[in-house]
Order: C-alpha cells, then structure tokens, then sequence
C-alpha cells in the first residue's frame, strides 16, 4: 500500500475569510442569505448523518442503493483510469463505484476532494488501506471555485454525488457545470447524482422531519457564525421552514425570527435587526426533470451518454462525456 498524497490548497484561514465574505454580503442583503456549505462544522455534520439515516429523509439511501444496482454498468460504461470524487466527505457511498471500479480493473487511481484536511486525510487513509491496489490522491480545496487544482493524467471521471447539484441556483449551475468541463479532456466523464421532481407531499417531509433534526442542522449556521465570527444569535429564537417553490422546482430551507431582535457579529462591526416573521434562506435544494438536467449539461459542452434511475424515480444518475 502506498501512503495517500494530498494536496491542500484551502486552509482554516481560507475558510474563515470566506465565511467571513458570505456573512457580510449575506446578512446585510434584502432578503438575507446564507450559503448552505457553513451548516458543517464538526456538530452540522453530525447531524447530517443523522438526517441520512431518518425515514423522511430518502435520498441517501435512495442514491445508495441506485448505486448498488447499477455500479457494474457505470464502470462498464466508463472505464475511468481515475476516479475524482468532487465533495467526497466520507466516501462511504463512493465504495460501491471503488468495488465495481476495480473490478472492472481499469481503475488506478482515487482523487477524493473537501474542504476539511483532516476528514479527508482520515479518509483518504482509509481507502488505501481498503483498496491498496489503489493510488489515493486527496485535494483539500473548495469544489466550486478551485477545480482547476484537481490532478491531470490518466482518463479520468469526476463523481459529483448525493444530489449536491441542487445547492446551486441556475446561474451557479451553468458556470460550476462549465468549470468541469473545461478541466476534463475532450472524452473524460462526469458522473452527477440529482434529485428529481416528485411529489411535494414525500419531497417537503424530507427537509422538515418530524424529530426535527433537520431544523436543529438548519439552525447550527448561526452557531457556526456565533462561534467563528463572535455573533451573538439565539439560535433557539429562530424557526425552521422548509418550503417547495413549484415555479422554481426547488426546496428552500428558511430560518424564521419569531421575535424583533438585533443581532452582532464581532468581527465584522456588523449589527443587523431582524423583524419578527423575518426569513432568512440557508439552503436551496433544487431537483430536476432528466430532459431538462440533460439540457443543463449539453449547455455546459456534454453529450450525455447514460441515465439511470430508482424504480420510484426519486433520484437520477447521469453519465455525461466532455466532447
């Protein structure tokens, strides 16, 4: 087995300039805004894994076990020489594709990319003790704005997964889609995990549990800001909603102020007041139709080749080629 490499090329600082960032313009824009990658702190990830794990929530395992079905085609399909996992947290998921990947026996490297050093150095190790037929390069970075630092060489296919497409609006979509276009070679692959458009009724209860987990993962941003930025938010004054906008064909996860308050962010001299009923949004989880994320992807510069689905059509996986 040889030891993983990795390549950082986020530090905390680089995080916290960022948050930084995103707090000022955010918080002092109408309506106000948050992006949803500052849920994941040490605690917001917990809590997601235990939104994976509630009976609301179906598409982790939705996805999960789509991959399962179907991991043998996508390696038959594509036959990547590399494999680079864009958000590979975990990579719990990712060794359904590891298993059929080498099976297959094209595959001779994994490049798994996150923001945190240390849960993908913890990650990374563990892939080349699983799989040490394997090299294992891990790229710490921020996927939406440094694909450029993913390694060249070898056929590669780039794996974005768990339907985290989603978290971007459609402007965002089409500049990040564009972004790995121009990173792959003419006949490397994408493969992209979305959800797809369903009924509000199984769709709605999947962001709003009843054990209401989902709103306590809601509301850690604002402990995430009240711990890295000095704020003072009173998380618990704060209301989860969870909210389908039909005309967007997406979820918005909104925190609602249930009293007037003011609030200060230390290290940005920022005071901002809130008004009772005010909604700020955190996340957009937006889900698609095949024809239409397959128009997406033509736009972007990719001849989808394949497309594969769950028997209830939940959640798609489509295999794109960079022409």
């Amino acid at each position: 087995m040889t030891a993983p490499l990795l390549d950082i090329h986020l530090t905390d600082d680089d995080l916290t300039i960022g948050l930084r960032t995103d707090a000022l313009s955010g918080l002092t824009a109408t309506p106000k805004t948050l992006p949803p990658k500052w849920f994941y702190d040490a605690r917001g990830s917990e809590l997601f894994e235990q939104i994976t794990l509630l009976p609301e929530y179906y598409p982790t395992r939705t996805e999960r076990a789509l991959l399962a079905r179907v991991a043998d085609e996508i390696a038959t399909a594509a036959h990547p020489e590399v494999l680079v996992e864009l958000g590979s947290g975990s990579a719990v998921k990712t060794r359904l594709l590891l298993d059929a990947l080498t099976a297959e026996g094209s595959l001779k490297t994994y490049v798994p990319q996150d923001v945190s050093a240390s849960a993908l150095r913890a990650a990374a190790a563990e892939i080349a003790e699983e799989y040490p037929q394997l090299g294992v390069h891990g790229v710490v970075s921020d996927f939406t704005d440094t694909l450029h630092n993913l390694p060249r060489g070898g056929r590669r296919m780039i794996a974005f997964l768990g339907g985290t497409i989603g978290n971007l609006v459609p402007t965002e979509r089409a500049e990040f889609l564009a972004g790995i276009n121009e990173v792959l070679e003419p006949g490397e692959l994408l493969l992209l995990g979305a959800g797809l458009v369903i009924d509000p009724a199984v769709l709605v209860p999947a962001y709003d549990d009843a054990q209401g987990v989902t709103a306590e993962f809601n509301r850690n941003v604002l402990h995430v800001l009240n711990g890295r930025l000095g704020a003072n938010f009173h998380p618990e004054q704060f209301e989860h909603v969870a909210h389908w906008d039909a005309e967007n064909s997406w979820i918005e996860m909104r925190l609602r102020a249930t009293a007037p308050m003011t609030v200060t962010v230390a290290e940005l001299g920022l005071t901002v007041t809130f008004a009772e009923g005010e909604e700020m949004r955190t996340e957009i989880s937006a889900k698609f139709t095949r024809d239409g994320l397959g128009a997406e992807l033509a736009q972007a510069g990719f001849a989808l080749t394949d497309t594969w689905t769950d028997p209830d059509e939940r959640f798609a996986l489509f295999l794109a080629q960079r022409r």
